[in-house]
């Protein structure tokens, strides 16, 4: 299981192709005064895809990429034989820093993980430091991808876990948001042995049934109308990819516009007017292009969870963790639920809200969420000391 310095290098014949379908692109029309109603805008598109045919400098950003320190390594899976993973290990200069495993979701990739790495892994007398791992998930980006039917949540947190003890870390903590919310809840459910404490930016919580339920703020209110609205009018993707996955994968590995206007829909409506840079949304949608699975792979992990239950395997469970949990809430993000209904997702000991922010927390504003997790587990913070001999303190 040795691991492997990684370096992306995109072959100038994959690059070639891409320029040659970005040549051949046909587009749509559009009503008048259509606007974002009925989807991605043709205005928009049409300025994305003459960027990225003629001024994107793909290996300018590769070459950025590059500056990340990145790794692959060969992860065996129960039933699944063995996966090639990609991943981020950025090592703090403390020796005692804290080791945590960021696992994003989609339409993300290892990108999430990009601006927070360095300031986490930040050395300071006055902040814990950590020992950054950004995994790569199966199938997305430069990860392998599975062959085989049934890669579900136990099989991303196995694959998770493994990494971390392969990389010395036999205690640790996770952050994950999206479907890292699921997959580190089930790596804080089944080895708790090595899963400390765990921290999410998706909250998710259902109606108490046990007991009488408080009245609902103006706020709460307002969040669940927009769930409501979210679920009537931004949820198809979700109820393709979970029944329909292999029909979608054609036009997105195929049409590489196809692609740009799937997942540049989400960032837009899913981020709370984050200034987009053209290049940015070009370099996110290049990775899923070239990424080593082919952009189909990533849409299945809602297949497999979908043949459960989804609501099941993000929401509270009876088998909730026990290990301390932090909840970092961001008004944008894509679910809001009344703080009374979340109480059961575990052991809550860390709550933050912010005042902007939204589904890609990470990336839209790394500085906050880092500071909930440098509180969370600073000397005054409630998971202080949760990993044994690890206080994230350089000496003094």
């Amino acid at each position: 299981m040795a691991e492997s310095p990684f370096k992306i290098s995109v072959p100038d014949a994959l690059l070639d192709r891409l320029h040659q379908k970005l040549a051949l692109t046909t587009l749509p029309d559009e009503l008048e005064g259509a606007g974002w109603e009925y989807g991605v805008p043709l205005a928009d598109v049409k300025r994305l895809v003459a960027r990225w045919s003629n001024g994107y400098d793909w290996r300018h950003h590769e070459a950025q990429l590059n500056q990340l320190p990145q790794f692959t390594r060969p992860i065996s899976v129960d039933g699944h034989g063995t996966l090639t993973i990609h991943y981020i290990h950025q090592k703090s200069r403390v020796p005692g820093a804290i080791p945590l495993l960021f696992v994003h979701g989609w339409p993300g990739s290892f990108l999430e993980g990009r601006k927070i790495v360095p300031l986490l892994s930040e050395k300071s007398a006055d902040h814990p430091s950590f020992h950054v791992v950004v995994l790569g998930l199966p199938g997305f980006g430069f990860s392998e991808g599975p062959s085989r039917p049934g890669f579900d949540m136990a099989q991303y947190a196995e694959v998770g876990v493994k990494l971390m003890l392969a990389l010395g870390y036999d205690e640790f903590v996770t952050h994950g948001g999206d479907w890292g919310h699921p997959i580190t809840k089930s790596i804080a459910e089944l080895y708790r042995e090595h899963s400390k404490a765990w921290h999410t930016t998706r909250i998710i919580g259902t109606p108490p049934t046990d007991e009488p339920q408080p009245p609902l703020t103006p706020k709460e209110q307002e969040g669940l109308a927009r769930n409501a609205l979210f679920l009537k009018r931004g949820g198809g993707y979700s109820a393709e990819q979970t029944t329909q996955p292999q029909t979608l994968g054609y036009a997105l590995s195929d049409s590489p516009v196809g692609l740009l206007a799937w997942i540049y829909e989400k960032l837009v409506n899913w981020a709370d007017a984050y200034p987009w840079d053209d290049d940015e949304v070009l370099t996110w949608i290049s990775v899923f292009w070239f990424a080593r699975a082919g952009p189909a792979a990533s849409l299945r992990i809602y297949f497999e969870a979908g043949n459960r239950d989804i609501a099941k395997v993000f929401g509270p469970t009876s088998s909730a963790p026990t290990i301390p949990l932090g909840l970092s809430y961001f008004p944008k993000e894509l679910l809001v639920f009344p703080k009374s209904w979340i109480r059961k997702m575990g052991n809550i000991v860390f709550e933050r809200e912010h005042d902007s922010g939204g589904h890609f927390a990470a990336y839209e504003k790394p500085n906050e969420l880092v500071d909930d997790l440098r509180q969370m587990f600073g000397k005054k913070g409630p998971a202080f000391g949760v990993v044994s001999g690890k206080s994230g303190y350089a000496e003094e």
